[in-house]
């Protein structure tokens, strides 16, 4: 029988590497649909002659149970995984819930497995470490960080959400070629091409909630849902930022709630006339205090979104808002997408000074991908600081 002489250090990493990238890229399906839970990528690899082949992949389900590593080892079967290796995107849970869950350290313990490699240590600060602590005492070889900036930026919604508070939030704007996302007195313009757009829809299924300003309701009526073919079930809910509570009972948003969910926020002035109707008609209304402005506390707000269990966040709701949330910090990313067409006269501008100077700015924003979805430039700038 032929055997394999065992990796070098050099080529161990570049193996972990290849394997991680895949756990990352399996677990990452279920953003959008884990909540409070992060969506955590798995892979069960066994070694073989001619190296190592992966036996089961797993990712957190819908509703954020069974966890990606319990996934995996589900899939792979009895015995399947017994002195194989775990990639995991994130330290596995070392701690019971209400839910009465097996911990996934102990899921891999009672699996057999010699090896956990993973991408980064829980954030939550009550249990950080433990998980690998926990495997190291049974035996198990641990390895940690491996491809840890990618895995960073996937679990970001939940790393915010229990070290700050908040959800992660992307601000996306559409612009026409010479910077306008709507015409005079916020009149509507169609700026994106269909691919494009399909792409906005396919972001949208990959987050919690789509939220935006009343404004942008009251000038376009959307219908914030996931309108691609299969995909209607991962539409997220929908969250309408609005001061005096001014949405129309007769809105699409209003007439669909028995469909995906939506709630209002709202100060704590506006009318409790408008709330009662709101709510009558299947609306969930939530008030936060005013901000100097005397619009809505955006720091609040955010934590309330996060004690709701809300870990992303994408936000379309028009320009001022998306500079609002960039100057207090909390654009955690921000796509900008430019289509060929020219408005030809003023409008309203996309992308405002205030977050223009931000975007260029490398200390506090890097571009971290950018190119072509049908006719229209892509550019999604990462927020470092």
């Amino acid at each position: 029988m032929r055997r394999r002489l065992p990796a070098t250090m050099t080529e161990q990493a570049a193996i972990d590497r290849a394997f991680m990238r895949q756990a990352l890229d399996f677990g990452a399906r279920g953003q959008g649909t884990t909540s409070t839970n992060p969506c955590v990528g798995a892979i069960v690899t066994q070694d073989t002659a001619d190296g190592p082949v992966i036996v089961a992949r797993g990712h957190t389900q819908p509703g954020g149970r069974p966890h990606g590593e319990a996934n995996a080892f589900d899939r792979a079967g009895p015995n399947a995984a017994a002195g194989g290796t775990l990639y995991v995107t994130l330290e596995p849970c070392s701690h019971r819930t209400i839910r009465a869950a097996t911990p996934c350290v102990e899921r891999s313990i009672l699996a057999g497995v010699k090896r956990v490699v993973a991408a980064m240590a829980d954030p939550n600060p009550r249990f950080r470490g433990l998980g690998f602590a926990l495997l190291r005492t049974a035996g198990i070889s641990v390895t940690t960080g491996v491809l840890e900036a990618k895995a960073q930026r996937i679990h970001r919604g939940y790393v915010l959400r229990v070290t700050q508070g908040r959800p992660m939030v992307t601000f996306k704007v559409a612009r026409t070629r010479d910077g306008y996302a709507g015409g005079a007195a916020g009149t509507r313009i169609a700026v994106s091409c269909p691919a494009a757009s399909a792409w906005v829809h396919l972001q949208r299924a990959h987050y919690d909630a789509i939220m935006l300003g009343i404004g942008s309701v009251l000038v376009d009526d959307p219908l914030l849902t996931v309108r691609l073919p299969g995909m209607a079930g991962r539409s997220p809910i929908r969250i309408v930022l609005d001061s005096q509570l001014r949405l129309p009972l007769s809105s699409q948003l209003v007439a669909t709630v028995g469909e995906v969910p939506v709630w209002v926020v709202a100060t704590e002035a506006a009318p409790i006339e408008r709330e009662r109707a709101l709510v009558a008609a299947g609306v969930e209304v939530m008030r936060v205090s005013a901000g100097a402005d005397g619009h809505l506390d955006l720091t609040e707000m955010l934590q309330l979104l996060g004690a709701r269990g809300i870990n992303r966040v994408f936000s379309e709701g028009g320009p001022t808002i998306g500079e609002k949330l960039a100057l207090a910090g909390f654009a955690d990313e921000v796509i900008v997408s430019t289509s060929p067409k020219v408005l030809g006269h003023p409008g309203i501008v996309a992308v405002r000074p205030g977050l223009a100077a931000m975007l260029a700015n490398p200390d506090l924003y890097r571009l971290a991908d950018s190119g072509l979805i049908g006719h229209d430039h892509f550019e999604n700038f990462v927020r470092t600081a």
